[in-house]
């Protein structure tokens, strides 16, 4: 079974990011579609450049559909935020205590899950 902490979570960049979440939102979708849906009105070359890239950071994947490609994510955006949360845990010198100060900052609804989780498990 792969884990997130089997493949660490890739920096993004704030394009990149953006991207993302359009296609966590809605996909698969082209390099045009992305181009029609962000504000900035970035060039096509800016995007399919953002693509490869993403691409190169396993984070999406192409599909040809007819003269037209689109992608879509490899992973989940909270597949994506957990590797993120793994990552951030393993550089911690004090796992506990890093622990701790994120669930002592967690709003009661994060608790209340956190708490059922627990008692299933």
């Amino acid at each position: 079974m792969t884990t997130a902490r089997n493949h660490p979570a890739p920096q993004l960049g704030e394009l990149e990011q953006q991207v993302m979440n359009l296609l966590w939102d809605s996909s698969p979708r082209s390099v045009r579609d992305v181009m029609d849906v962000l504000p900035s009105n970035p060039a096509y070359t800016t995007i399919a450049t953002v693509m490869q890239n993403l691409k190169t950071k396993h984070m999406v994947r192409s599909e040809r559909k007819g003269r037209f490609v689109h992608y879509l994510p490899q992973l989940s955006r909270e597949e994506y935020v957990a590797r993120q949360m793994h990552q951030a845990l393993d550089s911690s010198q004090d796992k506990a205590a890093s622990i701790l100060h994120f669930v002592q900052d967690m709003p009661e609804e994060g608790l209340q899950m956190l708490r059922n989780y627990l008692e299933q498990s």
